[in-house]
């Protein structure tokens, strides 16, 4: 009888220890639920493919160009600033723009615009000047084209906003897909998504 109530105590401790080894045990890596985090970067002059490129805080950057996208190949890729690329998600590349900042892209063929957040380096192609994420691209309206005429502006209030934040170690912000102002603050911000621009009245 002792050494039967003994055999049990035995296989009670046991299973009671096996559970704490699984309490304590870290978590399997999933690259579903990967971080939206990374670093407030600018980064130093670099060099690609013969050009020198200057990263600045240039809160007063407006440019017009050729935005194109980039998707399902570095989909949940690690970005310039150390964060997890997301395809579905409102960010895009820039070559010189603080990392992460929040800039208004519009299309000028169509009148649409939205607010990404910047969280990588590039384009380096046919002097595009960004480089947006699939989803992006999406409601810009040129997924199937591959690129578009826009214009992109630096949102400076806002973008020094969430520099400060991600300063501070706080995840970088996750834009909705929102009728309404552009975002105010870090964290987390809305999206205006305009529909096609009204023609001007012809001058006389």
């Amino acid at each position: 009888m002792r050494r039967a109530h003994m055999l049990r105590g035995a296989v009670v401790l046991a299973g009671a220890l096996a559970l704490a080894a699984c309490a304590s045990a870290p978590p399997a890596p999933s690259t579903s639920g990967l971080p939206r985090s990374g670093v407030y970067k600018v980064g130093k002059p670099y060099q690609v493919n013969g050009v020198w490129y200057y990263p600045a805080e240039d809160y007063s950057y407006s440019e017009t160009g050729i935005a194109s996208w980039y998707g399902p190949g570095f989909h949940q890729k690690v970005t310039a600033n150390g964060e997890v690329y997301d395809q579905n998600e409102l960010t895009a590349a820039h070559k010189t723009l603080p990392m992460p900042s929040l800039v208004r892209v519009t299309n000028l063929d169509n009148g649409r615009s939205l607010v990404v957040r910047i969280n990588d380096r590039g384009p380096y192609a046919n002097g595009r000047i960004i480089d947006m994420s699939r989803r992006g691209a999406q409601l810009l309206g040129f997924e199937g084209t591959g690129t578009a005429k826009v214009r992109v502006q630096i949102l400076a209030e806002e973008s020094r906003a969430v520099a400060a934040a991600a300063r501070q170690g706080t995840p970088a912000p996750i834009l909705a897909e929102l009728e309404g102002p552009a975002p105010k603050a870090a964290p987390r911000g809305s999206v205006e998504v305009n529909g096609a621009a009204q023609a001007a009245p012809a001058a006389v």
